[in-house]
């Protein structure tokens, strides 16, 4: 039996209505137990000072797959620059935007995360992806599908296919590409640039198919609701960076009708154009929407100042960005006429008016937001900047005037166009918590993870209690993995491996034939070489299939 006993710790677990409970946490054979469970030999941790929470859960980090590896190889430069220091666990390599994928874990870990899902796996790359994932140490990783541009479910909207027979090949792909949830890119965008459509609003139709991106996501949302799974649609809209798209966004929820629906980096699609300059804040109507519309979350996707890489699947949006790289490069790709992949090098600058408006932008949507539990803490790493700026942003969060002297150094143009400063809201620790561990948890459908009750994972995060909340969530004192320490006074102490969460829905076993079908025919070779295995999955070892509940 191994224990470790975590005392004299102000206990932060919202899921369960503790707020700062000073209390033991016990951790026995890897799981949250009775405070007397723990025999008398066990590990004693001395939390005095410190606010123990859950491990942190980052529900939208791009850290894997074919965009991560092309991102290094693209700013070679970065990997050479920033060089992480050798040690008994911690040969990391280089990287900061395109860091490695050990590195990866170990920056996470040292911040107290113990879980971190990979948002865009294109079908045809899993396997190179859940093989990266994999090497990454210290989380429990996941993959979203990227549907919603291959053909074949285009060609079943546009032949009248059945809702059920959709949901059927959604539930097919899941398992065989052994993911967790749905993401949907620019619904039927990827697609259309193919035919050099370089344009697709939420009405516009698809020249090759005929079916507009309404279509798609309405499709694709019934069929994750019927399907039962728990996140619902991880949704990348139309019209990513175009100043006006805060309609598209409106559009976007009213589109559910009523249905769950995530909107992912929703600071891109917050944009309108009052002003001489045409780009102006459209935060204040978005969060509106949000507030009065509960079956909408968001992640916002904050703009961190600084160098980073854009990496996406929106290749309208990249293409259309390409004239702004720095530096000067970027790299456009098809991935296997399944996706596709842009990547454009970027530095947002405090100076730059777009930039600093886009900055003030995802903090109003961070403050008008009303409902913790209906927001996500992301940059959309690396896309508006790299994950290791959290703690900067938490503190962004938390001191409205440490937010007050970093407006100050803005574009006086985006200052003028900001109604940053009227925002007197400050989060509490209770609500970084909720964003960063409870909220995140209940939009996976992790049951046992995201709290510290009787029963869930061993995955435990003290925190020096200090008043710079950066430096406070920067380093965490302790982090245990399934109750053993990884992380001690914020360094690296242990190396161990976490899972990987995928769901696998029950569909109508005629499908198999219908995929043999279409691979024999469209894609050139078979679709049993296509679907992954069990034993490809961390090696057959350590993954978590979660149950899903169709829809009465």
């Amino acid at each position: 039996m191994s224990a470790v006993r975590i005392t004299n710790g102000k206990v932060l677990d919202p899921a369960n209505g503790e707020a700062a409970t000073l209390r033991d946490v016990v951790v026995v054979d890897g799981r949250v137990a009775a405070a007397d469970a723990a025999p008398a030999n066990a590990e004693t941790i001395d939390a005095k000072g410190g606010i123990v929470m859950a491990g942190a859960i980052d529900i939208h980090s791009h850290i894997a797959g074919g965009k991560s590896n092309i991102s290094r190889l693209l700013m070679s430069e970065e990997q050479r620059a920033i060089r992480e220091p050798k040690g008994e666990f911690c040969g990391c390599g280089g990287g900061l935007s395109t860091m490695t994928a050990h590195a990866t874990g170990c920056r996470y870990a040292e911040m107290g995360y113990t879980a971190v899902f990979e948002p865009a796996m294109v079908a045809s790359n899993a396997r190179h992806m859940h093989a990266e994932m994999a090497d990454i140490p210290f989380l429990d990783t996941g993959g979203y599908l990227v549907l919603g541009n291959d053909d074949k479910l285009l060609d079943f909207i546009a032949t009248g296919a059945s809702q059920q027979e959709v949901n059927d090949y959604v539930a097919w792909m899941l398992a065989a590409t052994k993911t967790m949830a749905i993401k949907i890119v620019n619904p039927g965008g990827i697609n259309a640039f193919k035919f050099n459509q370089r344009k697709l609003d939420l009405d516009e139709q698809n020249e090759r198919y005929g079916v507009t991106p309404r279509k798609v996501l309405q499709t694709l949302v019934k069929a994750v609701k019927e399907l039962g799974l728990a996140h619902p649609i991880h949704l990348h809209g139309c019209n990513l960076g175009v100043p006006g798209n805060e309609q598209t966004t409106l559009d976007t929820i009213a589109a559910a009708e009523g249905l769950p629906l995530h909107l992912t980096h929703v600071q891109f699609h917050s944009y309108g154009t009052e002003g001489d300059r045409k780009f102006s804040s459209g935060a204040a109507k978005i969060a509106e929407a949000v507030n009065k519309n509960p079956n909408i979350t968001v992640d916002v996707g904050q703009v961190m100042f600084g160098q980073t890489v854009t990496a996406s699947a929106d290749l309208m949006s990249q293409y259309r960005n390409r004239g702004i790289a720095t530096p000067k490069r970027w790299l456009g790709m098809d991935m296997e006429m399944d996706a596709a992949c842009g990547i454009v090098p970027f530095e947002y600058k405090d100076k730059n008016f777009v930039n600093a408006l886009q900055w003030a932008i995802g903090l109003e949507l961070f403050l008008l937001i009303e409902d913790p539990w209906r927001v996500f803490l992301t940059t959309d790493h690396p896309n508006g900047g790299p994950f290791t700026t959290y703690p900067h942003l938490i503190k962004l969060l938390m001191d409205r005037s440490f937010r007050e002297e970093q407006f100050a150094r803005l574009n006086k143009a985006a200052r003028k166009a900001s109604n940053l400063l009227e925002i007197k809201r400050e989060y509490t620790l209770e609500e970084i918590a909720i964003v960063t561990r409870a909220a995140p948890a209940k939009i996976l459908g992790l049951t046992d993870r995201g709290h510290l009750g009787a029963g869930a994972v061993g995955d435990v995060v003290v925190y020096r209690e200090d008043k710079d909340r950066e430096a406070m969530f920067q380093k965490a004192d302790y982090v245990l993995k399934d109750g053993r320490v990884i992380v001690k006074d914020g360094e690296i102490v242990d190396l161990v491996y976490g899972r990987t969460h995928q769901v696998a829905p029950d569909y109508d076993k005629s499908m198999d034939s219908k995929m043999d079908r279409w691979f024999d025919e469209a894609m050139g070779y078979k679709a049993k070489t296509f679907r992954l295995s069990d034993d490809e999955i961390r090696g057959g070892r350590g993954t978590v299939r979660h149950q899903t509940v169709r829809a009465s």
